[in-house]
């Protein structure tokens, strides 16, 4: 399994690299899906829904406002770092993250391309300005005091599922500069990837000899393109990942094993052959 994953890389110079939730876990944030694919507890909330309902945002607000400490606390595991020495000693080339938990810069890696946004920023949707989501985080629980200690589980990133009680009395934090509406800065399901990403991420695609996909069972189409157009132009796919992907027929290789194990593995055996 190792040496067929090495030669890929051997064989293949221009790599792109997507990754999914599954390469994360391993730093305590869970995944979406399980290994059949399905999707696992109650749906995200939607965009549209979340800019024409308050109820919706506050919902949102108030389970992020407990489950964005462990996206805060959460370091790069061993396949992120991985990842980055693999780019640094150029084994692999680009990356292309749908992850939003910004793990793959803390790690080493340069030039990451976030399909989906980051969960670290919050934007202004009516004067559009910018906010650290740890600033976000403060004021918060300035609003509402107390709440952090809420009975909740953790869920996908910075989510958490709260009891409804906790909802009843619960503040939303508003534009400290217009008094818009706040929403962190990630491609919520329901909408669509930033055209400017789209663009950037498709040249990334093109440009690459091959991909291998890390963690992602690629249910979502905004990953799952990149393997269709991969295919299409006869560029072989490999992927790790934990159970059953959406593109398992198309894939050159497949390795079900745990990426936090095989990639540092992988990097020591292509540095011991070179």
């Amino acid at each position: 399994m190792l040496d067929q994953l090495a030669s890929f890389l051997q064989h293949h110079r221009q790599v792109m690299v997507l990754t999914g939730a599954g390469i994360s876990t391993a730093s305590g944030i869970p995944d979406y899906r399980g290994r059949d694919g399905v999707r696992r507890g109650s749906a995200p909330v939607q965009g549209p829904e979340f800019r024409k309902s308050e109820a919706v945002r506050k919902r949102y607000w108030a389970r992020s406002m407990i489950g964005y400490p462990v996206m805060a606390r959460a370091e790069p595991n061993a396949a992120h770092r991985a990842i980055a020495q693999l780019q640094a000693d150029a084994m692999l080339g680009v990356l292309v993250t749908q992850n939003v938990d910004g793990l793959h810069q803390r790690a080493g890696s340069t030039d990451v391309l976030e399909l989906h946004g980051t969960i670290h920023q919050v934007v202004c949707l009516d004067c559009h300005a910018g906010f650290a989501r740890s600033y976000v985080q403060g004021l918060l629980e300035d609003l509402n005091p107390g709440v952090t200690g809420t009975l909740a589980t953790a869920a996908p990133d910075g989510d958490a599922h709260v009891q409804p009680e906790a909802l009843e009395h619960f503040h939303v934090p508003h534009c400290v500069h217009c008094g818009g509406t706040l929403k962190p800065d990630v491609v919520f399901f329901g909408d669509g990837v930033a055209p400017d990403v789209t663009r950037a991420a498709l040249a990334r695609i093109e440009a690459a000899d091959a991909l291998l996909v890390v963690g992602s069972s690629l249910m979502v189409f905004s990953g799952f393109r990149f393997c269709r157009m991969a295919a299409a132009s006869g560029k072989p796919i490999a992927a790790i990942n934990l159970g059953i992907t959406r593109a398992d027929d198309l894939l050159t290789l497949k390795l079900d094993a745990s990426a936090e194990q095989l990639l540092p593995a992988l990097h020591g055996q292509l540095r011991g052959l070179d």
